[in-house]
């Protein structure tokens, strides 16, 4: 069975240059049964409710700046899925929450950079599902628990975001510049990462709902929580008596943590870093 994912999506360059996270998303869907759709949930895909893309074909968006050329003419020509987009706002709206279908918008970075490296055929559907900024932790898991048995469907859900994401502190001040892809991880950001596992692996989800008030160095980790509220939508959609697979554990830029989880049925009670 399927289980539902959190990846660090990293910078939008993790495309062209080699890392640790890299390597782990190029083997990793290898380890899994190939879903028969996918639905992302990116930190870049932002609305005041739910909403979910209904498009066939959708095409590219190149939501940075100041980065490589060669990005811009990347292209992830994965279709889309009517009839899941579909299915997922029908699924919303019977738990009470309000949710959209939409159309003509591409995949942001947050979909196209990790499916890329961890999809590379795309020959898999892919439907985007967006995040609200402006609610919280709960909001989003209430979004995954309506969500529950896309898995047993053979629906992939992919939550993409950054499981630490200061970018204030991504940047060198001392010299103007970035600091080097390969810095060692913050004290501040590891401790923050090592916190949030924990309580993954424990399955204290209030603790996690309640974050920003009880984990360390929360809000220096997250000054926004847009790059962590997609996780709180996997968690949700893996269903009660989940069990945390941390699959991968790195760093990049000093600061951004590139962790990334899968979460099983109770079953499933494997536990593996790469």
């Amino acid at each position: 069975m399927l289980p539902t994912l959190f990846i660090s999506h990293g910078a939008p360059n993790m495309a062209l240059y080699d890392s640790p996270a890299r390597r782990f998303m190029e083997s990793y869907g290898a380890t899994l049964p190939k879903p028969k759709a996918i639905l992302s949930v990116s930190a870049h895909f932002m609305t005041e409710a739910p909403v979910v893309i209904a498009d066939e074909h959708p095409g590219m968006i190149y939501d940075f700046g100041g980065f490589e050329r060669e990005l811009y003419e990347k292209v992830y020509p994965a279709p889309g899925e009517p009839e899941l987009a579909r299915l997922v706002v029908e699924r919303l709206i019977s738990t009470g929450l309000e949710a959209h279908l939409a159309l003509d918008r591409g995949y942001d970075h947050g979909t196209w950079v990790p499916l890329s490296l961890i999809y590379p055929q795309a020959d898999i559907p892919v439907v985007q599902l967006s995040i609200q900024p402006r609610l919280d932790p709960s909001h989003h898991f209430h979004v995954g628990q309506a969500l529950q048995g896309l898995a047993a469907e053979g629906v992939l859900v992919m939550a993409s975001g950054s499981i630490t994401h200061n970018l204030g502190e991504v940047f060198d001040r001392k010299r103007g510049g970035l600091v080097p892809r390969d810095a060692p991880p913050a004290p501040w950001a590891v401790e923050f990462t090592k916190w949030f596992t924990a309580r993954l692996e424990a399955g204290a989800v209030a603790d996690l709902l309640d974050y920003r008030r009880l984990a360390p160095h929360a809000v220096r980790s997250h000054p926004t929580d847009d790059h962590l509220l997609p996780i709180f939508v996997a968690l949700g959609a893996a269903g009660e008596g989940l069990r945390t697979e941390h699959v991968h554990a790195s760093g990049q830029y000093g600061s951004l943590m590139m962790d990334a989880y899968a979460f099983h049925p109770a079953a499933e009670d494997v536990r593996r870093v790469a």
